[in-house]
């Protein structure tokens, strides 16, 4: 069968467009065939590393150590009950809409909220399952819920900030202003630090939280600062004719906010929103040098073993694939609504 006039013709505009972007000049040509030759001979390098010279068992014999951290092994199906929620739920929520029941597109919002309070409660236990101390949990189950606990803080905090920045009170425009400034002029490490050994001075006698939650609250409040940030720039991109529509139409200043203001702004600001999403992941991985056993704990444990001395590059290696596909499903998934809300913005 002869080729189609229309692919003959696709085929020549691709490759008069190869040759236009790699081989207009012959620097150009010099240029493309050196770095075709360098990139070519370093992945070549890689791959044969990879499959007849690295020693993967480092990894395939502690992959419920990645997954649970030291979570007792008669209770490690109540880590996994939830990885699988919360597995399932990213793959709804992924899913084009038309393929959904109404009743479930509608409780997707209230089922992320709903995930993390069931991560606590199989983790640590209650309801009559047998409690499991905060210094057991570890590994990736570990950097999600730290992940989870910190965007559920952060972002109403940072809504609130950035709301309250706008203020017509000047003392409470200066206050969160200079919140806002100070904590996004400081060392992510510092905040750790800080909330690890500070929070427990604020409290009542006799009351003490697990570090695990510590974490939540310092990472919670660190990035809620740069979330509002974020809000703040969606809110200015709306045009003041909205607003005097609203005051028109004799909404309130509370029902303009919530209405008319935090719909758009919100949708503006949703591409930073997931940035800082992905950077909160990214960084549970300081908390390694607090103690907690989450990825990078437990790799550093695991390289602490003599069995798996100098196997260093083939555990970071499988540590950036593991933080690179969670990532990619965070970034998903901001698409996902990012599409969405533009849909229904249209309408």
């Amino acid at each position: 069968m002869g080729e189609s006039p229309r692919s003959g013709s696709g085929s020549r505009q691709l490759l008069l467009r190869i040759r236009r972007g790699l081989f207009a000049s012959p620097l150009d040509t010099v240029i493309t065939v050196v770095l075709a030759v360098l990139c070519g001979g370093g992945l070549w390098s890689f791959f044969h590393w990879v499959v007849l010279q690295a020693d993967w068992a480092v990894v395939v014999e502690n992959v419920r150590l990645y997954l649970h951290g030291r979570f007792p092994v008669e209770q490690v199906g109540r880590s996994w009950s939830w990885l699988g929620l919360l597995g399932a739920l990213f793959l709804v929520t992924l899913m084009p809409a038309r393929m959904l029941p109404r009743p479930v597109l509608r409780l997707l919002p209230l089922l992320w909220i709903l995930i993390l309070p069931i991560g606590l409660l199989l983790l640590a236990g209650g309801l009559g399952l047998e409690p499991v101390k905060s210094r057991f949990w570890g590994g990736l189950q570990l950097s999600l819920l730290l992940t989870l606990g910190t965007v559920l803080m952060a972002l109403p905090l940072g809504i609130l900030l950035a709301l309250a920045r706008r203020s017509s009170l000047p003392l409470l425009r200066w206050l969160t202003t200079g919140y806002i400034e100070l904590t996004r002029g400081m060392p992510l490490i510092a905040v750790l630090f800080f909330g690890q050994l500070m929070i427990p001075l604020f409290l009542p006698e006799g009351w003490t939280f697990n570090r695990v939650l510590r974490a939540v609250l310092s990472l919670g409040f660190f990035v809620g600062a740069y979330m509002a940030e974020d809000v703040r720039g969606g809110l200015q991109a709306i045009p003041r004719t909205q607003l005097e529509a609203a005051r028109s139409l004799g909404l309130s200043p509370l029902l303009t906010i919530a209405l008319v203001e935090l719909p758009q702004a919100l949708r503006t600001a949703l591409p930073s929103l997931a940035n800082q999403c992905v950077a909160s992941l990214q960084s549970t991985s300081l908390l390694a040098y607090l103690g907690l056993i989450e990825l990078l704990g437990i790799s550093r444990s695991i390289l602490g073993n003599p069995d798996y001395l100098g196997r260093h590059l083939e555990v970071y290696i499988w540590l950036a694939l593991l933080y690179w596909a969670v990532c990619i499903l965070m970034t998903s998934l901001a698409r996902r609504l990012e599409r969405g809300l533009n849909v229904t913005g249209h309408h």
